[in-house]
């Protein structure tokens, strides 16, 4: 997970909210409102931060605050994310992300610039989730199920093949904080998916150096 800027919503969904008698489901131009997800989020899920493309068959609408205990942000542009399948239609063990979370809460949005959930979010080198918040370590265990299997498999693969490139490469300071940029997105366009999992990694390693440097 990481923190996702929200843009201006689509003119189709604030024309749709001024009518009468409105809701998501009579909401008709859905593929508006999934192309500004996705290409806000910058092509990654919300919550996993997979790979996701802006129709039905590639992502979910997700509701962070649920349609269905709060009906009266449905439209709400601030309350809809783009989540992955999340494993739809599998056991629920192997369910996660919206699918997973269904009407349930979360203490953090990631779309809530003050909830800051990158400052949260620690990724182990097992590829393990883990947070110091007792409460969001648990709803991200239990309620979007984070620290499912081949989550946890993707996101240590994804660590170990960059450490491997990054060794061989012998990187200086500035190679590392350019690789830092890059899997940040600073220079736009898609995100890698699972980058987070890198710039966390990236992120402790310049904070090493510069320990190193000041002790010396």
């Amino acid at each position: 997970m990481r923190n996702i800027q929200k843009k201006t919503e689509p003119t189709s969904l604030t024309q749709h909210r001024c009518n009468t008698n409105t809701d998501y489901d009579n909401y008709a131009e859905k593929d508006d409102l999934r192309a500004s997800l996705v290409s806000e989020q910058r092509g990654i899920c919300c919550y996993c931060m997979q790979r996701i493309r802006p129709d039905s068959t590639n992502m979910k609408i997700e509701h962070w605050q649920s349609q269905d205990i709060y009906p009266q942000r449905q439209l709400e542009y601030n309350n809809l994310l783009g989540a992955c399948r999340g494993g739809e239609g599998q056991k629920k063990d192997k369910q996660h992300c919206d699918t997973k979370k269904g009407n349930l809460d979360l203490t953090f949005n990631p779309a809530n610039p003050s909830h800051n959930v990158e400052g949260k979010i620690r990724f182990l080198g097992d590829g393990t989730v883990k947070l110091d918040d007792d409460q969001f370590d648990t709803e991200i265990k239990e309620v979007l199920n984070l620290n499912e299997g081949a989550l946890v498999r993707t996101r240590k693969g994804v660590l170990e093949a960059f450490r491997k490139g990054l060794i061989q490469k012998q990187p200086s300071d500035a190679d590392i904080r350019k690789e830092l940029r890059k899997w940040n997105g600073d220079n736009g366009g898609e995100l890698e998916p699972f980058c987070q999992v890198v710039v966390y990694y990236l992120r402790k390693k310049i904070d090493r150096m510069a320990s190193k440097r000041t002790s010396e």
